[in-house]
C-alpha cells in the first residue's frame, strides 16, 4: 500500500500579542475609527433605503469619507489607516449579502463593550515586511513591528492580518496560510463515536474520555466575579473594571474547553482511518432547560466541526449516522430492536440472546455497523475498514 500523498491546504493561525503603550493608543484609535465607520455606514444605507428608496454599498459610502477627510471636522480620521476603514466596508457588504441569502440577521450597531477587530492587508510588494516576516517578526501600518506570542512557525505568508481585542482586554492577531501538510499513516480499522454528558466520547473499542466539567470547576470563580459586578454601579470606573475580571474568567473557561476538545479530537484521528458519529440536534437538546448548561459546556458542535477538517487534513474518513437510528435501543450483537430504552438505564440485557451491554458502548458499536453496512459487502459487526474503499488505492 502506497503512503498517502501531501496536500495544500489553507490552515489559520491565531497568536497573542502584547503591545506597548504607544501600540495601544494606536490600536484605539484603529478601532474607535472602524467601529464609527461601521455605525455611519449602516446608518446612511437605512436612510438612503427608507427615504430615497435606493440601494447603496460600501464602495458608494467610501466616496462619501474621501469627502468628509477634506472637512476640518472630520480631518482626525486621517489619523486611522485607511486599509482598515475600507476594509471595515467590505466586510458590512458582506453582511449585507449573508443578510439578502437568508444565512444571517441584519448587520447590528458595533458597540466599545464588544469584541473589537480590524483589518490589515499583507501587501506582499513591500519587501521591508517580507523580510520581517521572514525574521521572525510581524509588522503592521502605524503599529510597527508586534510582540508576539508565537506557538508554532507558520510556513506560509499571509494576505490579511485580523487585529483583535476581545472584553478581558487581550490582544491577538489571526491570519491564513496556504501550507503542505503530509497525511498520517493508513489505519484499515473503524470506530464508532457516541456523544453523552458523563462521558463526552464512548467509542465502540469501549474507551471513555471522561468529562472535564469546565464549567463546574471554575463555577467559585465565575460566581464570585459575576456577584462583585452586579454589587458596582453600571458604569462606573469599578464596573468597568470588574467587568473586565468576570471576561478573564469566563475566557479562561472558553481556552481550557476549546484545549481539551482539540486534544480529543486529535486523538480520536490518530487512532483510526474511518470515523463514524452520530448525528445529534444539539440545538434542540439546548432547549431543555435541565440538560443546556451541561450540554453547552460539553461543546459537541465544536468537536464535530474539529473532527470533520482534521480528517480532510490527515486522510481520514468522518461520516456521521441519520439522528433517528435507534443506536441505543438495538442490541449489538443480534440485531433486536427494544421498545424503550429510559435514559436512566445505563446497562441492560438483550432478552433474546442474553448479551450484557453498556448503554453507550453498544450504541457506538451500532453507529459504527451502520456506517459499514454496504461498505464491505456484508454487516461488519466486528468494524473492520477496508481501506481499499476509503483511499481509493
Amino acid at each position: 500500500m502506497t503512503e498517502p500523498d501531501s496536500s495544500k491546504i489553507q490552515r489559520s493561525y491565531k497568536f497573542r500579542f502584547y503591545p506597548t503603550s504607544v501600540q495601544r493608543q494606536q490600536l484605539a484609535i484603529e478601532f474607535g475609527h472602524a467601529r464609527w465607520v461601521w455605525n455611519t455606514c449602516l446608518t446612511w444605507r437605512g436612510h438612503q433605503y427608507r427615504v430615497h428608496d435606493k440601494c447603496v454599498s460600501g464602495v458608494d459610502f467610501s466616496r462619501q469619507l474621501t469627502f468628509l477627510k477634506k472637512l476640518g471636522a472630520y480631518g482626525w480620521l486621517g489619523e486611522a489607516t485607511r486599509d482598515c476603514l475600507m476594509q471595515k466596508l467590505r466586510d458590512q457588504d458582506t453582511a449585507f449579502r449573508n443578510f439578502f441569502a437568508g444565512r444571517a440577521k441584519h448587520p447590528k450597531f458595533k458597540k466599545r463593550a464588544h469584541t473589537q477587530s480590524i483589518r490589515y492587508c499583507f501587501d506582499h510588494r513591500h519587501r521591508g515586511k517580507i523580510k520581517a516576516w521572514m525574521a521572525g517578526q510581524l509588522v503592521l501600518p502605524k503599529l510597527g513591528a508586534l510582540k508576539l506570542k508565537w506557538s508554532r512557525r507558520p510556513q506560509g505568508i499571509p494576505k490579511m492580518v485580523t487585529v483583535t481585542q476581545d472584553g478581558a482586554g487581550r490582544y491577538f492577531i489571526s491570519f491564513m496560510c496556504e501550507e503542505t501538510i503530509q497525511p498520517l499513516p493508513r489505519k484499515p480499522n473503524g470506530i464508532g463515536v457516541d456523544l453523552g454528558v458523563k462521558d463526552i466520547v464512548v467509542t465502540s473499542e469501549g474507551w471513555k474520555s471522561g468529562n472535564p466539567r469546565h464549567l463546574r470547576t471554575y463555577r467559585r470563580l465565575l460566581t464570585k466575579t459575576q456577584r462583585r459586578l452586579s454589587r458596582k454601579v453600571r458604569g462606573s470606573d469599578r464596573w468597568r473594571r470588574q467587568r473586565v475580571r468576570v471576561a478573564k474568567a469566563h475566557a479562561r473557561v472558553s481556552n481550557t474547553r476549546q484545549d481539551w476538545l482539540h486534544k480529543l479530537s486529535t486523538a480520536l484521528i490518530r487512532q483510526a482511518g474511518f470515523i463514524a458519529m452520530e448525528d445529534l440536534n444539539v440545538r434542540g437538546m439546548m432547549a431543555n432547560r435541565r440538560l443546556s448548561k451541561a450540554l453547552g459546556d460539553v461543546g459537541m458542535h465544536e468537536l464535530k466541526r474539529q473532527l470533520e477538517y482534521k480528517a480532510k487534513w490527515y486522510g481520514r474518513e468522518f461520516v456521521q449516522v441519520d439522528r433517528w437510528a435507534p443506536t441505543s435501543k438495538t442490541c449489538s450483537a443480534c440485531g433486536t430492536v427494544q421498545k424503550a430504552m429510559p435514559l436512566n438505564v445505563r446497562e441492560w440485557t438483550c432478552p433474546d440472546c442474553k448479551s450484557v451491554h453498556d448503554r453507550d458502548i453498544n450504541a457506538a458499536r451500532n453507529i459504527l455497523r451502520l456506517t459499514t453496512v454496504g461498505r464491505t459487502g456484508s454487516d461488519a459487526r466486528g468494524g473492520v475498514y477496508q481501506p481499499e474503499v476509503a483511499y481509493g488505492c
